[in-house]
């Protein structure tokens, strides 16, 4: 019971970061503005990154998560979003949804100092990583992101 209280703090707690770090200070999304958005949307860059944890480094990996992913979304102005999430019947199996401003922002994010001390310090936690490149189906949405949230 303990784990699953756990896990639905940790959901609750990101997904309130990432609400507040995917918009500005009038609530709007944190995108490009209206006039620029058609070629913001053909430079964002979405994926999704599979992991599997090793098993016994599942919390030590969430608190991780949790570290690189606030700090992100607070301080890199080309984060949109980083949103992880936990497969509910395979608990150390995390998908995260990332969307960055473009390329540029995405290769920033990589040399960021948060970034390189949750990568190198989850190497021994990781069992195997996939980074699955997606191309928006509607990126004119983006804009609504967790906005009904």
């Amino acid at each position: 019971m303990k784990m699953k209280k756990c896990k639905n703090i940790f959901f609750f707690l990101f997904a309130a970061v990432m609400f507040a770090a995917c918009t500005n200070s009038n609530g709007k999304m944190n995108t490009c503005e209206n006039a620029e958005m058609s070629k913001c949307e053909n430079e964002m860059l979405v994926r999704i990154a599979e992991i599997e944890v090793k098993e016994g480094y599942l919390e030590e990996y969430l608190a991780a998560a949790h570290n690189v992913g606030t700090k992100s979304v607070e301080s890199e102005e080309g984060v949109i979003c980083i949103f992880p999430m936990q497969v509910k019947d395979s608990p150390n199996t995390i998908r995260i949804v990332e969307i960055y401003r473009n390329d540029e922002a995405y290769q920033a994010h990589l040399q960021t100092p948060h970034f390189l001390e949750y990568k190198q310090g989850t190497l021994h936690m990781v069992k195997s990583l996939r980074l699955v490149a997606t191309e928006p189906l509607a990126p004119e949405a983006m804009p609504l992101i967790f906005k009904k949230y």
